[in-house]
Parts: structure tokens; C-alpha cells; sequence
């Protein structure tokens, strides 16, 4: 037991990018356990040349279970087979990202493996004198950092929020070694069935949009997002919202960024009128650059801003916009 373990994604033939996000972050524990990162990926056939792309991005080992059954995610046969894969090798440490896969998968597993799991970490650790895996996620609604530990159980299971962090670099001719596993027929069976998708374009362009615009309750009112929206088309950015601007109907669901909506990593976040609270912070404080719009000068936003602009946003979003549309400003 001293393997450190990503749990990998695929959709339509493709490594999705979480897969190697997760090895950056599991590369930095892997090195400190001086243990072996391994990549699991689950699902239909894959081109060596696809899988190989994870040893390129840091793993040692790729464990590839693949069956025509395995195609589309269905929770249940993915998490037989993973559970298989544990019993088999007893990895020390396996972490997924909080997508619908991860989400699903990792709560299966760690029960029928009888591991603890922590879910939504935003930092994951190796204590120096124990090995153990420190697990790092906001508690009671986001006020305060709780750091969790699984001393007996094992493997130790955590999840973390996708675009948390930027995905490894590859590597151009590292080796690893590449493991094809068929999975016994029984772990393919289910009680549910794929029956179609539906791409939600919203929500996919919030999260992979490079420029991001976020409003808080700052803004006052609906009335008041006409003004932001121009700002956005000016910019050329995706809009976000924080929990209070959705709650109160001004915005649905899929634009919400914090701890219990999305976590975006864009080149640049405008937050605008965003008092900056932990559960906020949580979605987009891994931004390359953030630029923060808001009256209070000892808003929380500010100690994370890369430039921060005290004033009335009325003010100042209509100036922004006119030197952007004149050439004057360049975001």
C-alpha cells in the first residue's frame, strides 16, 4: 500500500482535462511519499497513443479496464471495476475530481472498500512525520477550513474541484508502463441504463471560458445585469454569479461559482460587487488574474485581487467599457 492513484475521464474517445489536472496535484504527494503515481482509466477501448498521453503527463503506471459495456459512465460496473483494481493492488491513495464521475464512483468504492473519503477538498497534503493524506475542505457552510485525516482506513479516497488547478505539462518520451485489464463480465452488470446526452452549453462555457465575469449581490438588483452584460460582450467574457445573485433569482443555477456551484480557473475573473467569503473565494481563486470592483475597501476580495478597484461599480463599469471599446484598455 503505497501507490498514489488518479482516477482518469474519457468522453467520446478523449482523455477529458481533469485527468491531468489530477496528476499535477498527485504528482506533488506521489514525490513526497517517494511511491508510484498511477492513472486509472476506466471505459471503452482507448488508442495507445490516447493512454499514453497520461505517462507523457507524469504516471507511472496506467491501469486501463476497458469493455464496449464501459462506453458511457454508469456508476455502478465503474465502480466494480475500481473496486476490483483495489483489492487487487491496494493503492495507498486515490483521488478523483468532483465531476459526476468522480462524484458517484468515489462514495461507491470507498464503502465497498471500506475506505474513508473526503469530498471537495481545495488542498491536498502529505503530513511530514505520519505519510497521511491531509485533506483540506471548507466546513459548516464555508466558514471555516477543515483539514481531515484517514489514519486506519485505507486507501484514503478525496475528490477536488475541477479547474482547481492547471493540468500537468507533458513530458515528450517519458515511459510508463501500460496495463489493458478486462473486466469480469459480472462487475459490467447495472440497474440503470444510458438512454441519450445533452450538452448543457452554458454551463461548458462558463467553465472553460478564459475571461470570466463574476456579479455579487453588490449589483443590487436584475435590473441592474443589462449594464454587466455589456461589459461582458465588451470583454468578450462568460458570466458567473455568486450564491446570493442566484438565490435571489437574478441568475439560474448554472452560473453559480463558489463551494456549491463551479470552480473556474480562467486567465482573468472581474468580480464586481463580490464581498470575497470563503465560499466564493473557492471558485475562483486560482484565476491567473483577478481584478475586484467594489465599494467596501476592506472587502475580503481585495486580498486576492491582482488589481482592485474601490468605487461605485455604476461608475466604473461604464468607464471600463468605453476605454475597452476605444482601444484604450486591453484585457
Amino acid at each position: 500500500m503505497s501507490d498514489v492513484w488518479i482516477l482518469s475521464e474519457q468522453f467520446n474517445g478523449q482523455l477529458e482535462t481533469v485527468a491531468f489536472e489530477l496528476l499535477k496535484r498527485a504528482a506533488v504527494l506521489a514525490e513526497k511519499k517517494k511511491s508510484r503515481l498511477c492513472a486509472v482509466q476506466i471505459g471503452a477501448e482507448l488508442p495507445e497513443s490516447e493512454l499514453n498521453r497520461l505517462i507523457e503527463c507524469g504516471a507511472d503506471v496506467v491501469f486501463a479496464v476497458e469493455a464496449p459495456e464501459l462506453k458511457d459512465f454508469n456508476p455502478e460496473p465503474y465502480a466494480a471495476c475500481l473496486v476490483d483494481l483495489i483489492e487487487q493492488y491496494q493503492p495507498e491513495i486515490i483521488i478523483a475530481a468532483a465531476t459526476t464521475t468522480g462524484r458517484t464512483v468515489m462514495p461507491y468504492a470507498a464503502m465497498s472498500a471500506h475506505a474513508g473519503l473526503t469530498a471537495d477538498c481545495t488542498e491536498l497534503d502529505i503530513e511530514a512525520d505520519t505519510g497521511l493524506l491531509l485533506q483540506t475542505r471548507p466546513a459548516i457552510g464555508g466558514n471555516i477550513m477543515a483539514t481531515i485525516k484517514t489514519p486506519e482506513c485505507r486507501p484514503q479516497m478525496a475528490t477536488v474541484r475541477p479547474h482547481s488547478g492547471r493540468p500537468a505539462v507533458p513530458q515528450s518520451g517519458r515511459s510508463g508502463e501500460l496495463i489493458r485489464i478486462k473486466p469480469n463480465a459480472t462487475r459490467l452488470k447495472s440497474q440503470t441504463k444510458v438512454i441519450g446526452f445533452e450538452a448543457a452549453t452554458d454551463e461548458l462555457l462558463l467553465q472553460d471560458a478564459e475571461k470570466v465575469v463574476i456579479v455579487g449581490r453588490g449589483i443590487k438588483r436584475a435590473e441592474n445585469l443589462p449594464l454587466i452584460y455589456e461589459l461582458c460582450d465588451a470583454l468578450g467574457a462568460a458570466l458567473g454569479a455568486t450564491r446570493d445573485v442566484v438565490d435571489r433569482g437574478w441568475l439560474s443555477y448554472p452560473h453559480q461559482v463558489g463551494l456549491s456551484g463551479k470552480t473556474i480557473n480562467p486567465k482573468l475573473c472581474v468580480s464586481i460587487g463580490v464581498s470575497g467569503a470563503i465560499q466564493q473565494l473557492a471558485g475562483m481563486q486560482t484565476a491567473d488574474n483577478i481584478i475586484a470592483i467594489n465599494t467596501d475597501p476592506e472587502a475580503q476580495i481585495f486580498k486576492v485581487a491582482d488589481i482592485g478597484i474601490v468605487g461605485d461599480l455604476f461608475e466604473v463599469i461604464p468607464a471600463l467599457i468605453e476605454k475597452i471599446k476605444n482601444g484604450e484598455l486591453s484585457c
